[in-house]
């Protein structure tokens, strides 16, 4: 059985590492509904009996409903078979359960999302094989749960679930057996056991895109199909939309402290993002080159070099091409704007000299980013 685990969990970290090269935080919503399956490894905790690691001598299924209030606060109802055998007493346990528990996840925004959870359940287990003689039946009563797991994205709508729970029993022959040698993990009288869940995630129904991606997303975008939208709505005839014009009057008031200068020999282009694990600008990023551009023309005798950076997510390899293929797209945006293409070159930086930690969602945005090098200075 550890086996088994063992290779679920490499399955598992190398799906997550193939379909997440680089981050992307657009799948987050403000509340949501999701539906979960999945198998189950329950384990006593009390001494009373014995168990091995045998396949099929302990096994069990999940499904689930979940309702997410907030991107941090959820409930769940959960409904569990499990299959549970003293292998030196020859005691069978049979349980259905019914849980309702309370989750809390910890940082959702990121792929890897960490969760806890506490809640209570009733259970109707089936005991065969009992030394107690009255045991051998049905028994109906409730436990408590503790619980700790995670949700690995695998794409907007699906997620690899995998959680430990911890449930103490308001009985002590839960497992056929009076009393509780070993009193669990938690203590006391009752008779406590584990369950290990693997299984997935479905998020059939979706709120609002959450704010909280905000912060990895950089300077907000500015929204063009709504501009044209208000333009459209006041015109006393039919006009098409100037985004050129648009885009000048973004610039001409954006404050002089928020737009590049050239005074420095290198300076950071704040504000130019691109879309996920692509060359392809944001429309924030536009306003921020027009100053660029602005800047350049004004200043024909400036030289750069424009240095694409990335994360540390994804292979050197990768990331340094598309670095590249970034600071490309920044350069045929400039000359395309009127400033000569000889006096602009590019350079790949890769997830080389990050200005801020990757261990952070936040720190790992602001590396991805592009500078411009003055070459003449």
């Amino acid at each position: 059985m550890k086996k088994l685990f063992y290779f679920f969990l490499l399955t598992f970290v190398s799906i997550y590492c193939s379909a997440n090269a680089q981050s992307k935080y657009d799948w987050l919503s403000q509340n949501s509904w999701n539906f979960g399956f999945g198998f189950s490894y329950p384990k006593y905790i009390s001494y009373n009996t014995y168990s091995n690691d045998k396949l099929g001598s302990q096994l069990g299924g999940f499904l689930s409903i979940q309702r997410n209030f907030t991107e941090h606060v959820g409930v769940r109802l959960e409904g569990n078979y499990l299959y549970m055998k003293d292998t030196r007493d020859n005691i069978k346990n049979s349980v259905l359960e019914a849980n309702f528990d309370l989750i809390y996840y910890l940082v959702p925004a990121e792929y890897i999302s960490p969760y806890l959870g506490v809640g209570v359940g009733g259970f109707l287990n089936s005991i065969t094989g009992s030394k107690v003689a009255n045991l051998n039946k049905s028994h109906l009563d409730y436990q408590m749960n503790l619980l700790f797991g995670a949700e690995w994205g695998l794409s907007q709508d699906w997620k690899i679930k995998t959680e430990l729970d911890y449930h103490t029993t308001a009985t002590s022959s839960f497992d056929g057996a009076y009393g509780t040698t070993g009193n669990g993990l938690l203590g006391g009288i009752y008779d406590s056991y584990m369950t290990f869940d693997v299984g997935a995630v479905y998020y059939f129904g979706r709120g609002p895109k959450s704010h909280l991606s905000d912060m990895y997303e950089g300077v907000g975008s500015v929204d063009y199909a709504k501009i044209e939208d208000i333009v459209k709505k006041y015109a006393t005839k039919p006009t098409e939309v100037d985004y050129n014009r648009i885009a000048d009057i973004v610039k001409n008031n954006t404050p002089v402290s928020a737009q590049p200068t050239p005074v420095s020999s290198k300076w950071v282009l704040i504000g130019v993002n691109f879309n996920f694990n692509s060359a392809s600008l944001k429309p924030e990023s536009i306003p921020v080159l027009y100053n660029a551009a602005e800047i350049l023309l004004t200043h024909p005798d400036i030289k750069v070099e424009i240095q694409g950076y990335t994360d540390n997510i994804g292979s050197e390899k990768a990331n340094q091409k598309l670095s590249l293929e970034r600071a490309n797209t920044v350069k045929n945006f400039l000359v395309a704007k009127g400033v000569d293409a000889s006096r602009i070159t590019t350079a790949g930086m890769g997830e080389a000299d990050p200005i801020m930690s990757n261990k952070t969602a936040e720190g790992r945005a602001l590396n991805r980013r592009i500078e411009f090098k003055v070459l003449n200075k």
